[in-house]
């Protein structure tokens, strides 16, 4: 099943993409965040060309990243890949959805795309079991998690080079029903591959990584996890448009622009 959340220029909804007789593209509208109660068809339908996709899910705690879960990417940063998986934050005012622009801001030189599945929770949990993960997640959806190269190297932290706001596009939607051990996960830029892996290829697989995380802390409905990236993140600059996709679940895409060029 795939959900969406969109708007059709009021309030965001719910809901269920499908295709019609026609192969159109549709989308069902529920009454209720899914995430929170088993949804119920209002009964109408819409072509997915004729909405605004949004964020398909806007995490109400946290945004969980792990870092170099791909040796490849590990080693093309100049890094080790560390014997536990390496956890930081994006905040939730980092999210963005399909065709939202990412903002370079004024304090970065170089910024840096990332394509990365990204895990949604379900329920709340903690201290779950590799065994049992399966049972807390929500379903899956694609991400990019953006960074400010520079910062990250010059801050000695992640904070802020992962957490400017527009850093954190998700979407296009979630597929809640999926084996994500060996999918393909891919990026390009102006439609220029940037980036080419398989899930498959993870240091630390998705049940072991929230075994990991709920250990720490809890998580909550709609928290999201991102799960490292593979090899290939590059620059990215005003006037790009950026591709980031997972097989059977979606391609995001996002255009790139400057603080100034939004502000006008």
């Amino acid at each position: 099943m795939r959900i969406a959340r969109f708007t059709l220029d009021e309030d965001p909804q719910f809901g269920l993409l499908g295709v019609d007789d026609d192969g159109r593209h549709m989308l069902a509208p529920i009454d209720t965040d899914p995430l929170y109660r088993p949804p119920t068809l209002t009964g109408e339908k819409y072509p997915l060309d004729e909405v605004r996709l949004l964020a398909p899910v806007l995490p109400r705690s946290k945004v969980v990243g792990v870092g170099r879960n791909y040796a490849a990417h590990a080693a093309a940063m100049g890094a080790e890949v560390p014997d536990e998986p390496l956890l930081f934050f994006k905040p939730n005012t980092s999210v963005i959805g399909p065709d939202d622009p990412i903002v370079i801001p004024s304090q970065t030189q170089d910024v840096s795309q990332e394509v990365e599945l990204a895990v949604v929770i379900g329920r709340v949990c903690k201290d779950v079991t590799a065994e049992g993960a399966a049972e807390v997640i929500f379903g899956y959806t694609v991400s990019n998690d953006v960074t400010a190269r520079d910062l990250q190297g010059s801050d000695g932290q992640w904070a802020r080079a992962k957490g400017f706001d527009t850093f954190c596009p998700l979407g296009p939607w979630i597929e809640t029903e999926l084996d994500v051990s060996d999918v393909a996960v891919r990026s390009s830029v102006n439609d220029e591959s940037r980036q080419d892996g398989r899930t498959s290829d993870m240091v630390h697989a998705v049940p072991d990584l929230i075994a990991y995380i709920s250990a720490a802390f809890t998580l909550l409905p709609g928290d999201v996890i991102l799960t490292g990236t593979p090899k290939g993140a590059g620059p990215i600059v005003a006037g790009d448009r950026v591709s980031v996709s997972v097989d059977e679940i979606g391609t995001l895409t996002n255009p790139v622009v400057d603080r100034e060029m939004r502000a006008e």
